[in-house]
């Protein structure tokens, strides 16, 4: 089973694109996990998009999700929301129109995230949910969302309780992709 995790997050060293890392390393058996990001991706802007058609950075990340058997958005909470650069991602994977259905209709996908505050991104994930069913996903009902994340990760990587935590909700995801 191939999975893809993708960063909500630009920062090189954010917690969110951390744990797409961590998601890589504690897969269970049988299951591979790529972790990507959404650097590249411009800024929707439709008559970009009528002179130059679908960028090359959204058709690579369209090509993985499709080729993926399930798909996990990791997304920062900025002021109780998903940030715009995912939101911007899903807009252009959207487009053209038609791309939409195979991309997202029926696509196994679940919502993770990581914050230094106590929520554990759960606004960020509320939101995200109404455009992920707009979008046709089948979403998967469990939410990884880590709180206190500067605690949880350190130099090495991650804590032992929180490689647990990851390990046992991908294990979850595996079992509902399947």
């Amino acid at each position: 089973m191939k999975l893809i995790a993708v960063s909500g997050s630009l920062r090189k060293n954010s917690f969110n694109t951390r744990l797409a890392g961590l998601m890589a390393e504690v897969v269970p058996d049988g299951v591979a996990l790529e972790s990507l990001t959404l650097h590249g991706i411009p800024l929707y802007d439709g008559d970009l998009e009528e002179s130059e058609g679908i960028p090359a950075a959204v058709e690579a990340l369209r090509g993985r999700i499709k080729a993926a058997d399930g798909l996990i958005l990791v997304t920062p909470e900025y002021n109780a929301g998903m940030p715009g650069v995912l939101k911007n991602a899903l807009d252009w994977l959207t487009r053209p129109g038609e791309e939409m259905k195979p991309t997202f209709g029926g696509r196994k996908t679940a919502i993770a995230g990581a914050t230094p505050g106590a929520w554990g991104t759960a606004f960020a994930q509320a939101g995200a949910l109404i455009n992920l069913r707009q979008l046709g996903c089948e979403l998967y009902p469990g939410y990884l969302r880590v709180s206190k994340a500067g605690d949880r990760f350190d130099e090495g990587g991650a804590d032992d309780k929180l490689r647990e935590q990851v390990a046992g909700w991908l294990e979850g995801f595996a079992a509902f992709v399947r």
